[in-house]
C-alpha cells in the first residue's frame, strides 16, 4: 500500500486575522515497507502532517491517497472502518481506555475488527510480554508508570496488523533500554512483515535506525533523503 499526498495543506484560524499555516502545500509518496523518521522543531507541522496522512485531520487543502483510495471521499463510517483495518496510531498523550487493563486495552482494537476472542487475547499478551509487561497485564492504565502506558499504546498499535503505524513521538517517555527494544520489535516487524512505520520524532536514537529522514521546517519539507539505518539491536 502506497501513500501519497497531492497539494496537501494545512491550515488553522483560517477565517481569522491570525491564520496558521501548519502544513503547506505537499506532494509525498511514502511506499509500502518504509521506515520513515519525520523530525522537525516542535510546532513544525509534523504531527499535524501524520494526522492528515491516518485521516484523523482533514486537510484545509489537497488530498491523501492510499493505494489511489481518497481519503476525502470517504464517508465518516468508512474512515472509521478503514483506519481500524489498515492504520495503526501511536499518541503522544497514550490514549489508552483508562477503564480497562493493559490487556484490555491492547485487545479492543481487535475485538473492533471481530476476531475471535481467544486470538484477541492470545496476541494481546504476547505483544504486551514482548514490550515487557508480562506482569502488568491486568493494571489499569493510572497504576501505570507513563513509560509502561507508552508501551501498551505501542502493543495497541500493533495488535491489528496494521499496514501502516503513525508513531507520534513514541520514545518520549522511554529510556535507552525500552526505547531499543521497542525500535527493535518495531523493525523486526518492518522487515518481516513489510509493515510501514512513520515516526514524527526529535529523539536521535529513532532517527538512526530510519532508512529515510524527511526535515520539517515551518510547515514545509525541507529534506528528504534515504540513509543506511542502524540494525536491529545495533
Amino acid at each position: 500500500m502506497t501513500i501519497q499526498t497531492h497539494t496537501l495543506s494545512k491550515t488553522y484560524n483560517a477565517d481569522t486575522d491570525f491564520p496558521v499555516q501548519a502544513v503547506k502545500p505537499l506532494d509525498l509518496t511514502i511506499e509500502q515497507g518504509e521506515f520513515v523518521a519525520v523530525m522537525g522543531p516542535s510546532g513544525s507541522g509534523k504531527t499535524t502532517l501524520l494526522n492528515m496522512l491516518g485521516g484523523i485531520d482533514e486537510p484545509s487543502g489537497g488530498d491523501v491517497t492510499i493505494d489511489g483510495q481518497s481519503l476525502k471521499a470517504l464517508s465518516q463510517k468508512a474512515m472509521i472502518g478503514f483506519r481500524r483495518d489498515h492504520i495503526g496510531f501511536i499518541f503522544q498523550d497514550y490514549s489508552l481506555l483508562p477503564v480497562l487493563t493493559a490487556l484490555e486495552n491492547v485487545e479492543f482494537v481487535m475485538q473492533l475488527q471481530g476476531r475471535p476472542a481467544q486470538e484477541c487475547r492470545q496476541r494481546a499478551e504476547q505483544l504486551l510480554t514482548q514490550v515487557g509487561l508480562a506482569d502488568h497485564l491486568h493494571k489499569v492504565p493510572a497504576k501505570l508508570s507513563g513509560g509502561q502506558q507508552q508501551r501498551v499504546a505501542v502493543a495497541r498499535a500493533l495488535a491489528p496488523r496494521p499496514r501502516f503505524v503513525m508513531a507520534d513521538e513514541p520514545t518520549a517517555n522511554l529510556d535507552a533500554q525500552s526505547t531499543a527494544e521497542l525500535l527493535d520489535i518495531m523493525q523486526q516487524l518492518n522487515e518481516t512483515e513489510g509493515t510501514t512505520f512513520i515516526f514524527s520524532t526529535h529523539d536521535p536514537r529513532v532517527i538512526k535506525r530510519a532508512r529515510r529522514v524527511i526535515v520539517f521546517e515551518d510547515g514545509q519539507l525541507t529534506q528528504d533523503q534515504c540513509q543506511q539505518p542502524e540494525s536491529v539491536a545495533g
